[in-house]
This record gives C-alpha cells, sequence and structure tokens, in this order.
C-alpha cells in the first residue's frame, strides 16, 4: 500500500442555489417563522405547503396536485425542495423540468410516466431465514467426475459458522461454492447466507483478526450476535421505475452472441405497458398480503408551461390512476399560449380542465428587507463577510433588478475584495460589480434605446 497515493474521500461541501434551503420552517402549531430553515419571508406560501407535507404524511393526497404560481425569483424552487427536506429520505422526490419530455429517443408520454414511477417508493418488509457467522471452517469436497475423464467435480462444501452464542457446520450444495467464490470468503470473514435462495454476503472480517498486521485495507466487524441460524426481518426501499428497470433487462446468456447482440441495442428503451401492469399486479397482491406497504412520493415538475397538449391529457389520465404520486407544478408565467395549441389561451399555459384538479399557492415578491435577509443567508453559507451597507447596497440593486443577479453579484464582490486584501466584502465593492455587469432589466432598456446594431 503506498500511502502517499492515497487521496482524502472526506466530501468536499458543494455549494448550490438552494444549500442553504433546510426545510419549511414552521412552528409546531404550523405558522411559518419569518426567518427558518433558510427561508425568509412568503409566510402564507409556506403554511399551505406545511398542510400539503401533512397531507402526504398522513397517504390523504395520493394522486392530487399542487401549483405553485409567482414571479420569475420568488422562492418556488425553494419551496418544492423545503418539501422534499420536510418529508425526509424515505419519501421519494423526483424533481424535473418541462422541457426534459422532448427527446428523440423516447415518446413524451413515456418520459412522465417514467419519473411519475420514479415517485412511488415500494416499502417491502420479508422476514429471511438467515445463517450468520464467522468462518471457521471451509472445506470442499470432491469426487470423481460422473461424466468420466480425469477431472474431479465438487460433491458439496463443508461450512463451519461461529457466532457469539455457539457454532454450526453446514453442507452446503455445490451451486453455493460459486458464490462464496465470487464474495472471496476466507477461514476469518463474517458472512451470512440466506436460507431460501442460497445468496451468501461477505460482511467483512472478523475483528478478531484485527492485530493480524499492522496496516491492511480490510474492514474488521465483531461476531455476530445471537445463534448461527436466525431470522432476519430486511426493509427495502424501492421504486416502482426500480422494478421497472430490474424486469425490463433481457436475461441473456453469457456467450458471445448474446453479449454482443446486448451492446447492440440502444443505450434507452421503452418499457411496455404490458410489463408495467404485471409489476402492477404483483405490487398490489404484496400490498394486500402485507408483504409491502405504498409510499406515495411527490413529482416536481418545474416549468410546467413548458409541456404540451398531449402531455397534459396524459397527466389528467395519470392522476386519476390507482398508483399515483403527489404532484407539485410551478410555473412564473400568467395567460398564454398552451404549446401545442392553435393559440389557445390558459391561465398559466396550462388547460382549464387540468387546472380544476390542482390546489394554487401564489408565492409574492420579495421586500427590500427579505432580499437582505437572503443575502444576508447565502453569504453565510458562501463562507464570505459581507458589510451591512454592502448587504443594504445589493438589496436595493436586486429591488431594481431581479434577487437573482443581486445573490450572484456575491462571489464577484468577494473576489474584488480579495483582489486588494480585504476579507469583508464593502459598499464599493458592490458599485464596480454593479458598473461592470448588466441585469436582464437594464440589457433590455439599452436594446430597446439602441438596438439597431445587433442582429434581427
Amino acid at each position: 500500500l503506498n500511502v502517499e497515493q492515497v487521496i482524502s474521500t472526506t466530501k468536499t461541501s458543494r455549494v448550490s442555489a438552494h444549500t442553504h434551503i433546510k426545510g419549511l420552517g414552521l412552528k409546531d402549531d404550523g405558522e411559518a417563522e419569518w426567518i427558518s430553515n433558510g427561508l425568509v419571508g412568503q409566510q402564507q406560501a409556506r403554511e399551505a405547503c406545511g398542510v400539503v407535507v401533512d397531507l402526504i404524511k398522513s397517504q390523504k393526497m395520493a394522486g392530487r396536485a399542487l401549483l405553485l404560481a409567482g414571479a420569475p425569483g420568488t422562492g418556488k424552487t425553494a419551496l418544492a425542495l423545503a418539501m422534499s427536506q420536510e418529508l425526509g429520505q424515505k419519501v421519494p422526490f423526483c424533481p424535473m423540468v418541462g422541457s426534459e419530455v422532448y427527446s428523440s429517443e423516447v415518446k413524451k408520454t413515456e418520459v412522465l410516466m417514467e419519473h411519475f414511477r420514479r415517485a412511488i417508493g415500494l416499502r417491502i418488509r420479508e422476514t429471511k431465514e438467515v445463517y450468520e457467522g464467522q468462518v471457521t471452517e471451509l472445506t470442499v469436497e470432491e469426487t470423481e467426475d460422473p461424466l468420466g475423464g480425469y477431472g474431479r467435480t465438487i460433491s458439496h462444501v463443508i461450512l463451519g459458522l461461529k457466532s457469539s452464542k455457539g457454532t454450526k457446520t453446514l453442507r452446503l450444495d455445490p451451486t453455493i461454492h460459486d458464490s462464496l467464490t465470487k464474495e472471496n470468503v476466507a477461514l476469518g470473514d463474517v458472512i451470512y447466507i440466506e436460507a431460501n435462495s442460497g445468496a451468501v454476503k461477505r460482511v467483512g472480517r472478523s475483528d478478531a483478526f484485527a492485530t493480524e498486521y499492522d496496516l491492511e485495507a480490510e474492514e474488521y466487524v465483531p461476531i455476530p450476535k445471537g445463534d448461527v441460524h436466525k431470522k432476519k426481518e430486511v426493509v427495502q426501499d424501492v421504486t416502482l421505475h426500480d422494478l421497472d428497470m430490474a424486469n425490463a433487462k433481457p436475461q441473456g446468456g453469457k456467450d458471445v452472441m448474446s453479449l454482443l447482440n446486448a451492446m447492440g441495442k440502444p443505450k434507452k428503451t421503452e418499457i411496455t405497458d404490458k410489463l408495467r401492469t404485471e409489476i402492477n399486479r404483483v405490487v398490489n397482491k404484496y400490498i394486500d398480503e402485507g408483504v409491502a406497504e405504498l409510499v406515495p412520493g411527490v413529482l416536481f415538475i418545474d416549468e410546467v408551461h413548458m409541456l404540451d397538449i398531449e402531455c397534459f391529457t396524459y397527466l389528467n389520465r395519470s392522476l386519476e390512476s390507482t398508483l399515483s404520486p403527489i404532484v407539485v407544478f410551478a410555473t412564473n408565467r400568467g395567460v398564454c399560449t398552451v404549446r401545442g395549441t392553435d393559440g389557445v389561451l390558459a391561465p398559466h399555459g396550462i388547460p382549464v380542465d387540468l387546472l380544476d384538479r390542482m390546489l394554487i399557492v401564489r408565492t409574492q415578491t420579495y421586500s427590500v428587507d427579505e432580499m437582505r435577509q437572503i443575502l444576508s443567508i447565502r453569504a453565510s453559507v458562501e463562507g464570505m463577510e459581507v458589510e451591512d451597507d454592502a448587504l443594504a447596497a445589493m438589496s436595493d440593486v436586486g429591488s431594481r433588478s431581479s434577487l437573482r443577479y443581486a445573490v450572484q453579484m456575491l462571489t464577484p464582490a468577494k473576489i474584488l475584495a480579495e483582489t486588494v486584501g480585504r476579507t469583508k466584502v464593502t459598499k464599493e465593492d458592490v458599485e464596480i460589480v454593479n458598473s461592470l455587469f448588466l441585469d436582464g432589466k437594464a440589457s433590455a432598456q439599452r436594446l430597446a434605446s439602441d438596438g439597431d446594431g445587433y442582429l434581427k
């Protein structure tokens, strides 16, 4: 082991546009605090989203839709991500953008259905009989090859396992020997074998051998407690899309022709409705037997006005199906044309029949004080020191242009401050950045007054 080449596996902190969002910031009674969990203002919208989160947790909102409508830069995506934080890791949250459905390989409705099934979770509880312990004996018994010749074949495998309560010697089928070989099982390893399937899993090296070497790339684990033969409840969280993909893969042979045929197939293929219907039937059977529990998640579709009339018609049908997630839409459009129609106008670019199915949450434009608080939070997340005058100047710029432009001024202002040897961002830095760059509104005004030199 060359220690000089070892690279630290510590995760580097990456800062994105919504890294500071940790939740909706609600009190126990559901009332929103002005500043909490990275969110500022928007109390009514946050309280409405809190009610939706409670409905999702109580599983009373499956197949319904929520629309976040507001001007650009009013925190619609932040609210959706805050909802996902409140729901936790166990509830599937699948984000997508409306323009993702336009693909040259896959149909629009197929892309929508794939994301729908990504947002529906299935929690499978299964009680398995397992043999678990430290390997104390591993003997391969061989016999004469029944087909004749000089070769020998494996008749059975003798495996000794030791736990904290005793030991057990097992006589295993020769097919399990292949699994033991693939896992590189040796004496002193801690393994477990599933009794019904014969699947073998190497957990690690027994900690009784931890002092065997001064330096080793092994993971040491304690000897399992209890008996060698035990019943274990295994909880597995999967999505319906995971089940679709697992069953859609061709189960071909391992010969050269099968591999060549698999390589020749397109990378992205559609999953047939027949396969999905069969998987739904099996899933419903598991749910009726109490083996599995359905966990409806959240599908977040940003820029929903980018979908066309075919997608909206498909969404109407999908929301009525028995296996459907909660769908959260977001749009910044007012009354505009529905894509794919001959000039049909509708609120937010969404057909009226689909709008009737939605609960609509309105987001308001941020005030100067709220912008200042958001900029302060962003500065602390990015590890910057900003003077109060600089924050006030940036919030004034944001009120004239947009909050997004004001947030984007932070990093250039920090670079200017570091260039002259300062650690704090001052008002002068903000003014220099504002003179160097243009926001969208200023650029549009300049084009309106002096746009003759540009191509049309």
